[in-house]
C-alpha cells in the first residue's frame, strides 16, 4: 500500500550542482503538470545536492535517485503492473551507478549492458511507453561528462542533446575526469543505446528540463556578483570600529562547528578593518584546562586566524560579582535551593519557585554564604528574576551563578567559590570588552531577549547581535563527550585522527583552509539550519587542490595486482628524464622518471588486453601489445614494442605505469606506500536522542591498500597534498624516511563525488580490517557494483527494491510482499534466463 504525503510536497533542484539532476527536473515537471495533488517545483542557485524533496515534518531526501523513487511511488506507482514496477526500481539503481561512473573505463560495462537491453526494446522498463526509469537513465547520461564525450565522438555532437547547448550549461563539462572515448570506428558505438538516448532527448519533458536549466543558470550568473561575499553586512558597522569575538570554551579541541564561528568573526573583523578578540569562556572549572587553551590557539593558527587580543571571561569575575550584587539589590535576582529536577519541572510548567519572593536581605545573606562556599551556601544557586511563565522559556528565571568549591580554576585557582553561567557572563563581557557585533548561531535566538534583559537591567553598553546558521554534517558527531569516548576506547588514534571532525582531524584528512573559507562564505547570510552533506565542501577542496597538487603515480602491489610488461625495444639500462609534476603549473617543479625495458602496469588496466592493442603510457608515449601471456584466464605478463610516433588521441587506454627496477635499484626508482581510506564513525546520518551510540558504530572505519609509487614521493614532506594520477587526491600522513623499513603513508582525500563521500558501511567487504586507530585493514569490495559486465543476480535486484522502498518509508509493514511471487520464481516473460541487469 502506498503511503502518500499528507502535506504539500516540494522538489528543490539546483543549477549549481555537478552533475545537474536533469532526470529529476524532467520527471518532476511532468508530475507537476499532471498530478492533482499539492506539488511544488523550486530552483536553487547554490545548492550542493542536485535534487531534494521536502514534505514538512515528514520527509527530507537529498539523494537524486531516491528523490525520483519517492516521486514515482507517491504519484505514479499504481499506473504500472508489478513486473514493470520491479524493472523501474532496478533501473533506478542503474541510474545511480551511471552517475557514479567518473570516467569512460568505469562507464563502458554499464553502457554495454544497456545497449544489449535496448536491442530488443524501445524503452528500458515498459514495452509501450517511457517511464521514470527512462528519464532517470537519460538524466544520468545527460549529466555525465564521459558519456557526452561519447556523444560527440560517435555522432559529432548532433541532435542527441537537442536544446541542451548553452554557455551556462554544465552538462558538457561533466561531473568528472574524462578519458578519451572511442571514435565511431574505434570501439563500441552503442547503436541501440544512442538510438534510445536520441529519442528520449526529444521528449518534451527532456527538452523543457534542459531549457529550464539554461534559463536558471543564466539568471543565477547575472545575480551572482561575488560568490565569496555575504548577502548582507553587519548592521551599523563602520570601518575601523568593528570589534568581533570568538569565545570558545577551553574544554576540548575545535571542531567543524567552531570553524564557521572562528572564520566568520575573523572575516568581518578583516573586511571592516576592525578588531578580532579571542576570549576563552572559562566559567566551568570542572571541565576547562590550560592545555586546551594552547590547543585552541594552535588550531586557530592552523586556520590562519590571528586574533588581535586574547582574554578570558575570568578576567571579569570581580566585575560580574558586583553586577550580581546590583541585581539582588534591585530585587531582580534571588537565591534558590530547589533541587534540579523540581526546578526544571517548575520552569516547564510556568510555576514559581518557593524562593522567588524572598526578601532582598535574605537573598543577600544567602548570596554571601554562596560566595564563601559554606555548607549551607553550596546548596543554593542564583537566579535572575525575569519571568515565571513567559512563552519564551529562556526567560523563566534562568540560573546565573552556581557554586563550585571542589575544582581549582586554571586561571584563578581557588579564589572563587561561585561561577557565572554563560548566559550571564556573555552579555557582560561583550559589553565591557567593547564588542560591537556578537555573532551567534540562531539556536541562541530564544536567548537573545535574555541577553538584552541583562544589558538593560545592568546599564551596559548595547551590543548588536548577528545570527548565522550552525553547520551540522551527516554522519558527524560534535559532542565532546561522545568524541572523548572514541578516544578513550581506542577507536581513533587521538583528537587529530582523520576520521574526527576536529580542525586537526579534517586538515589531516586533506581539507584546506582555503576550501573551508570558500564554503562558509558561499553560505552567505543563510539562516537555514540544515543537516549538510559533505560533498560540496570536498568538491570545493578538490578545486583548490587541482591547480597546486603535484602529480605522482602509485599502483596496488597486493597479490595479483601488478602485471609485468617486457618492451622489446625499450632501454636496456634504466635511463632518466625530468618531467613536470604538474603539466599546467611549472612552478611546482619536476620529478625524475625512469625508463626501462621492463615496466609494471595495474592488472585491472590490462585484464582485457589483446595482441595488437595500442595503449598510451602517460609521460612516455604509445605502446603496442605484441603478445599476452596468461595463467589460466588471468593475464600474467605482456610483451610489447614502443610506438612513440603513435597518436595518443586515438587510444582508449591512458595508463599509469612504473619502471620495474632491478632489486639493487628499487629504492632509487620506487617507493613503498600504504594508502589509507576512511569511513564515517557512525552508521546513521543523524543520531536521535533515543539512539544508543553502541548500536550505531561503523564496524570498519579504516582501510589500507599496499602500493608502490614513483621515486618522487620520497621527497614529499608530511602534510603535502598530491594527486595520484587516475586514483585521486592524497595527503602525506607519514613521509618517506631513508633507511627505515616503514612504508610511506598517504591518506585519501574525498573529491566530493558520490562514491567518495558515501558511507562504506554494508558496502565494503574488507580482507583486513580494523576499527582501532592504528590497526590494519584491507580494501573494500562492493558486490553490487556494476563493472565490466558483472551484475547482481535477480534475488539481489528484488532485495534492492524492497530495501529502497522500506528506506523511503513509502510502504507499510507489508513491504516484504510488494514484489509478486511470479517475479521471484522467474515466470515473467520480460526477464531473460539470466538477468540483463
Amino acid at each position: 500500500m502506498t503511503v502518500a504525503p499528507t502535506e504539500p510536497l516540494e522538489v528543490q533542484v539546483s543549477v549549481a550542482a555537478n552533475p545537474i539532476a536533469y532526470g529529476t527536473i524532467a520527471y518532476a515537471q511532468s508530475l507537476a503538470k499532471s498530478s492533482n495533488k499539492s506539488f511544488k517545483l523550486s530552483w536553487n542557485a547554490q545548492g550542493a545536492s542536485g535534487a531534494r524533496i521536502i514534505v514538512p515534518g515528514q520527509v527530507d531526501i537529498t539523494h537524486g535517485t531516491s528523490v525520483l523513487r519517492y516521486l514515482y511511488i507517491a504519484f505514479d506507482h499504481a499506473t504500472h503492473k508489478a513486473s514493470v514496477q520491479t524493472m523501474i526500481h532496478y533501473f533506478l539503481d542503474t541510474a545511480d551507478r551511471l552517475a557514479e561512473a567518473a570516467d569512460f573505463t568505469n562507464l563502458t560495462g554499464i553502457l554495454t549492458a544497456l545497449d544489449g537491453v535496448l536491442a530488443e526494446r524501445s524503452f528500458v522498463a515498459d514495452t509501450v511507453s517511457w517511464t521514470v526509469a527512462d528519464i532517470a537513465l537519460w538524466g544520468a547520461l545527460r549529466g555525465s561528462g564521459p558519456f557526452q564525450g561519447i556523444v560527440k565522438k560517435t555522432q559529432g555532437g548532433s541532435k542527441s542533446t537537442k536544446g541542451s547547448k548553452g554557455k551556462g550549461d554544465k552538462a558538457a563539462k561533466g561531473s568528472g575526469k574524462q578519458d578519451v572515448p572511442p571514435k565511431s570506428n574505434d570501439g563500441p558505438t552503442f547503436i541501440n543505446l544512442m538510438r534510445w538516448y536520441n529519442t528520449t532527448s526529444e521528449l518534451p519533458e527532456a527538452i523543457e528540463a534542459q531549457a529550464q536549466v539554461r534559463a536558471h543558470q543564466q539568471n543565477s550568473n547575472k545575480a551572482k556578483k561575488d560568490q565569496g561575499s555575504f548577502e548582507v553586512g553587519l548592521p551599523g558597522a563602520k570601518k575601523g570600529a568593528v570589534v568581533t569575538r570568538f569565545p570558545p570554551e577551553p574544554s576540548g579541541y575545535l571542531h567543524i562547528g567552531h570553524i564557521k564561528a572562528a572564520l566568520l568573526n575573523s572575516y568581518f573583523a578583516e573586511i571592516y578593518e576592525g578588531t578580532l578578540l579571542l576570549r576563552f569562556d572559562d566559567t566551568n572549572p570542572s571541565k576547562e584546562k590550560a592545555d586546551f587553551e594552547r590547543a585552541i590557539i594552535h588550531d586557530l593558527e592552523l586556520l590562519h586566524i590571528r586574533p588581535n587580543k586574547v582574554s578570558h571571561t575570568s578576567d571579569h569575575f570581580a566585575k560580574m560579582l558586583e553586577l550580581a550584587d546590583h541585581l539582588l539589590e534591585k530585587g531582580l535576582a534571588y537565591a534558590d535551593d530547589t533541587d534540579q529536577e523540581t526546578m526544571r519541572k517548575q520552569r516547564m510548567d510556568g510555576e514559581p519557585s518557593k524562593c522567588r519572593d524572598q526578601s532582598v536581605k535574605r537573598n543577600m545573606d544567602l548570596w554571601k554564604a554562596m560566595k564563601e562556599g559554606s555548607a549551607s551556601g553550596v546548596k543554593y544557586c542564583l537566579r535572575a528574576k525575569m519571568s515565571v511563565d513567559a512563552k519564551n522559556k529562556a526567560l523563566r528565571d534562568p540560573v546565573i551563578y552556581r557554586c563550585n568549591v571542589t575544582d581549582s580554576h586554571h586561571q584563578t585557582g581557588r579564589k572563587y567559590n561561585v561561577y557565572p553561567t554563560y548566559d550571564f557572563a556573555c552579555p557582560i563581557v561583550d559589553s565591557v570588552e567593547g564588542v560591537t557585533h556578537a555573532l551567534r548561531t540562531n539556536e541562541y535566538r530564544d536567548r537573545e531577549p535574555q541577553y538584552q534583559w541583562f544589558i538593560k537591567n545592568l546599564d551596559l553598553r548595547p551590543v548588536s547581535i548577528w545570527e548565522y546558521s550552525r553547520m551540522n554534517f551527516v554522519y558527524t558527531l560534535l559532542s565532546k563527550r561522545k568524541l572523548q569516548w572514541f578516544v578513550d576506547q581506542g577507536r581513533v588514534s587521538g583528537w587529530d585522527d582523520p576520521r574526527f571532525p576536529t580542525v586537526r582531524g579534517i586538515l589531516r584528512r586533506g581539507m584546506t583552509v582555503e576550501a573551508l573559507k570558500q564554503y562558509i562564505l558561499m553560505q552567505g547570510a543563510s539562516q537555514s539550519t540544515l543537516l549538510l552533506e559533505w560533498d560540496k565542501l570536498w568538491a570545493i577542496n578538490k578545486k583548490v587542490l587541482d591547480p597546486i597538487a603535484p602529480r605522482h603515480t602509485a599502483l596496488d602491489s597486493g597479490q595479483g595486482k601488478l602485471v609485468s610488461v617486457v618492451i622489446q625495444d625499450g632501454p636496456s639500462e634504466i635511463t632518466t628524464k625530468e618531467v613536470l609534476v604538474h603539466k599546467k603549473n611549472e612552478s611546482l617543479g619536476k620529478k625524475t622518471t625512469g625508463y626501462y625495458k621492463e615496466i609494471l602496469l595495474a592488472y585491472e588496466d590490462v585484464q582485457d588486453s589483446f595482441e595488437g592493442e595500442e595503449v598510451t603510457l602517460m609521460d612516455w608515449g604509445n605502446l603496442i601489445i605484441t603478445s599476452v601471456e596468461k595463467d589460466g584466464d588471468r593475464v600474467s605478463s605482456l610483451n610489447a614494442k614502443l610506438h612513440l610516433e603513435g597518436d595518443v588521441k586515438t587510444t582508449k587506454k591512458k595508463l599509469t605505469w612504473l619502471v620495474r627496477a632491478p632489486e639493487d635499484k628499487k629504492d632509487v626508482f620506487l617507493t613503498n606506500v600504504v594508502l589509507h581510506d576512511f569511513d564515517y564513525l557512525i552508521t546513521k546520518k543523524k543520531l536521535e536522542d533515543g539512539d544508543d551510540l553502541n548500536d550505531c558504530l561503523t564496524p570498519v572505519t579504516m582501510f589500507e591498500t599496499n602500493a608502490i609509487g614513483d621515486a618522487g614521493l620520497q621527497k614529499l614532506a608530511r602534510g603535502t597534498h598530491i594527486q595520484l594520477e587516475r586514483r585521486g587526491y592524497y595527503i602525506v600522513e607519514r613521509p618517506y624516511s631513508t633507511g627505515s623499513s616503514d612504508p610511506m603513508i598517504l591518506n585519501s582525500i574525498p573529491d566530493g563525488k558520490a562514491a567518495s563521500v558515501a558511507s562504506k558501511h554494508q558496502e565494503a567487504t574488507p580482507q583486513k580490517a580494523s576499527t582501532k586507530g592504528k590497526g590494519k585493514s584491507g580494501n573494500g569490495a562492493n558486490s553490487n557494483t556494476i563493472s565490466n559486465g558483472t551484475y547482481p543476480a535477480r534475488a539481489e535486484m528484488l532485495q534492492s527494491v524492497r530495501d529502497h522502498t522500506a528506506k523511503l518509508g513509502m510502504y507499510d509493514g507489508g513491504s516484504k510482499d510488494i514484489v509478486p511471487k511470479e517475479v521471484n520464481t522467474g515466470k515473467l516473460s520480460m526477464f531473460r534466463t539470466e538477468p540483463v541487469l
